[in-house]
């Protein structure tokens, strides 16, 4: 670390929001489960999670459509709450969750939020997979979900919202929602866990052919948004959200993922804290952290993702 020591970072995050301080207990201090569990159902009565509740009615809606209005829809507030690290088993939760189902849930199997298309969307089905499986909904209609996106898995091991438009090349923003909500699934325990890891793993190795965001044919950088410190992310697909989905799944620590880490590294400040860059455009009910400010959620997520890469190099 450059410039300052470990325990004045650590100190920093634990001095943050309760949605920060039980991820650090956990990732980065290992405590106890007893004692990051205890920090952990802080998140819906406190600071950040309890504010983002306040705006939900009481049918577990921040807007009466489930997308748009991005950032303050009832998709992406629920999404955030799940990053924040919201418990299983809060009530508020279970009523989001089974709006999808109970009313986004297409004949397909998937998700469809949209006003024009009569399909279901890739993206969004698997953000709904990754809160049915964190919130523990348990509704069987759940499954359908995991149906219709391995169905929906393309040859080169991506997925892609565009492929019934004709695409034939995954894409990385896609990719990365389905493969976090596999991956909660997977860690839930879900019945077809197995199936939902081999799925997983060839998804991984699109983004590895890619380098996490280069072009396989020129090397080119596709997006250099991609390579851009944000959170939240959003639906879009970056460097350390790919690492950390990488060090959530304990996968190989493939050499292809060397440059990522590389760019991860020279982003750290001297006072060892890893900025904001970026936000994406758009209504919020409340901002967490300043662009160009060191970021909380940046860091926790630098530190732990360079945790498990350099504590798993052979």
């Amino acid at each position: 670390m450059v410039g300052t020591g470990m325990d004045d970072v650590t100190t920093w995050l634990l001095d943050g929001d309760p949605a920060i301080r039980w991820q650090v207990m956990r990732d980065l201090l290992a405590e106890p489960e007893s004692v990051w569990k205890a920090e952990q159902y802080r998140v819906a009565d406190e600071g950040w999670g309890a504010q983002l509740l306040s705006h939900q009615d009481d049918e577990g809606r921040w807007t009466r459509k489930l997308y748009g209005y991005k950032w303050i829809s009832t998709t992406y507030s629920i999404v955030l709450l799940r990053r924040m690290g919201l418990p299983a088993g809060d009530p508020r939760a279970d009523r989001t969750c089974r709006l999808f189902l109970d009313e986004a849930l297409w004949p397909d199997g998937g998700i469809n939020i949209s006003v024009s298309l009569e399909r279901s969307e890739e993206c969004v089905t698997g953000m709904v997979l990754a809160l049915y499986a964190w919130f523990g909904i348990g509704d069987p209609r759940g499954e359908r979900l995991v149906d219709y996106l391995l169905a929906e898995q393309m040859p080169d091991g991506g997925w892609n919202c565009d492929r019934f438009r004709g695409a034939v090349h995954s894409s990385f923003h896609t990719t990365i929602n389905v493969l976090e909500g596999f991956r909660e699934y997977a860690i839930a325990g879900g019945p077809r866990a197995d199936e939902a890891a081999a799925a997983e793993e060839r998804g991984r190795e699109f983004l590895l052919e890619h380098q996490l965001y280069r072009s396989h044919r020129t090397g080119d950088v596709v997006d250099d948004r991609m390579m851009r410190l944000s959170f939240p992310p959003r639906w879009r697909h970056d460097g350390l959200r790919a690492l950390d989905y990488f060090r959530s799944a304990n996968a190989p620590t493939d050499e292809r993922l060397a440059g990522a880490i590389d760019v991860l590294v020279a982003k750290q400040r001297r006072d060892g804290r890893w900025p904001l860059q970026q936000r994406y455009p758009g209504r919020t009910w409340f901002e967490m952290e300043q662009v160009g400010q060191p970021s909380r959620w940046n860091t926790l997520r630098a530190l732990r993702v360079l945790n498990w890469w350099r504590g798993n190099r052979p």
